[in-house]
């Protein structure tokens, strides 16, 4: 039988007690995750995870302390034209458009929040460059609030273990948030995302040596 074939006849019996089990196995492997992005609070936390998508966590870090070293906080780099912003970012994909979203949000967070990062999801997510995924991470690794950012990782590891079958990310944060307890919501995102870079990768993840795949292979999703 193929693995489609086994995903789709096995959909969602996945146990709390599996899941228990897997979250064990992911916290002794990962004990005290926190986020890859060197950052110094909020407002620096918010910069870095502006400019992770589509660029490597080692590469952000390269290039953030450029930023901070010009422009130390979100008055200063309103003040930067979207020329001198792309010129401290041009290693970074996307450049273009995260110059301006940048500068763009560096201004609000300036002239309507006197300087300090909003501290709710809806209203981080009016600012320019700041969709779902940002601004969970922003509230969960700079605010300690409950919060599952899906990624890249999160979505492909939740897929494969059977624990999402939503099409999107916001439905993949959904069905996460309803499976695990609330407390491990922060660490489970950063669980998911270690694994997914180190053991579980998106094309050839490493199941013979992967203390997960017990798990995944009952449900037929530990291969490609």
């Amino acid at each position: 039988m193929s693995n489609k074939s086994r995903r789709s006849s096995t959909s969602w019996q996945v146990t709390n007690a599996v899941v228990q089990d897997v979250l064990t196995v992911l916290e002794s492997l990962y004990p005290n995750p926190v986020t890859e992005l060197v950052h110094d609070g909020p407002w620096q936390l918010l910069v870095a995870t502006m400019l992770s998508a589509q660029c490597t966590d080692r590469r952000v870090n390269m290039i953030t302390p450029r930023i901070f070293a010009r422009y130390p906080g979100p008055a200063e780099l309103a003040q930067a034209s979207v020329e001198e912003i792309e010129a401290l970012i041009k290693d970074c994909g996307l450049y273009h458009s995260k110059a301006r979203n940048l500068r763009a949000t560096a201004e609000i967070i300036a002239t309507q929040f006197d300087q300090h990062v909003p501290e709710d999801r809806e209203t981080l997510m009016t600012l320019p460059g700041v969709g779902r995924k940002t601004a969970n991470v922003v509230l969960s690794n700079a605010f300690g609030v409950d919060a599952i950012a899906v990624d890249t990782h999160v979505f492909r590891l939740a897929h494969r273990l059977g624990w999402s079958e939503a099409k999107d990310v916001l439905g993949t944060e959904e069905d996460l948030m309803r499976l695990l307890p609330q407390s491990v919501w922060s660490q489970a995102h950063h669980w998911l995302i270690l694994h997914g870079r180190q053991v579980c990768m998106a094309r050839n993840p490493q199941c013979a040596r992967c203390p997960v795949a017990p798990f995944c292979e009952q449900r037929g999703v530990n291969k490609v």
